[in-house]
């Protein structure tokens, strides 16, 4: 009973730390050559998310989202389809009018999601240019967001030659930070079903405690 109290109290400590300040970074990658560029958001993330089912899907974690490339991560640098999860949270300090951009390189186009709703698709080649001056060459929009957990979410497809990609946000009267997993600008906030196993892994523990302190009975 003791072991399982701890590891409850270990597993709890632990999300609520993970909670605590940082974004997590999920980069997924697959083989594919679409027949050309597709002509709405959805279509983006159904053409991608049928791509990640094939055998060659591939992902991993990134501590920053800065200047990353595909042959960098999983090597290869054309005819591939690209699916980017940024889970954050927003605290009530930092509730209202969000910006978010994401600079990629998808020949084929892209579309950008938050919590499953279309923000911005492009159907043409997309090619950052590092300093953000020509909309067209970028995923970007403005949101009013509430306290919460969110998910920002990138799709595309490159056909040659990879480049360079980096996906930002700017908080009310903040600047354009690069999500990463110390970008202390966003607080996460836990799931309640987090704070109910973490309060009730200190009520045992509190009931433990009273037990092994109290005094044992001794007959005369």
């Amino acid at each position: 009973m003791k072991k399982n109290l701890s590891w409850m109290l270990a597993v709890t400590t632990l999300a609520l730390a993970a909670n605590a300040g940082a974004s997590a970074i999920v980069i997924e990658s697959a083989s594919a050559t679409p027949s050309g560029p597709l002509s709405s958001a959805t279509d983006y993330r159904s053409a991608v998310d049928a791509a990640l089912l094939g055998p060659t899907h591939a992902s991993v974690s990134v501590a920053s989202y800065d200047h990353i490339t595909h042959a960098s991560l999983f090597g290869g640098s054309s005819n591939f389809a690209l699916k980017s999860t940024i889970s954050f949270g927003v605290s009530d300090a930092n509730a209202g009018l969000w910006q978010f951009r994401a600079g990629v390189d998808f020949g084929y186009g892209g579309a950008l999601f938050l919590n499953g709703v279309a923000l911005d698709a492009k159907s043409h080649d997309i090619w950052w240019d590092s300093q953000y001056t020509n909309p067209s060459q970028y995923l970007g929009s403005t949101v009013n967001l509430g306290a919460g957990n969110h998910t920002l979410t990138i799709y595309g497809f490159e056909g040659c030659c990879d480049g360079g990609q980096q996906a930002q946000f700017m908080a009310p009267s903040g600047t354009f930070t690069s999500f990463s997993t110390s970008d202390n600008l966003i607080s996460a906030v836990p799931e309640p079903e987090t704070y109910a196993m973490f309060l009730a892994g200190m009520t045992m523990l509190g009931f433990m405690t009273r037990r092994r302190n109290r005094p044992a009975n001794i007959s005369a």
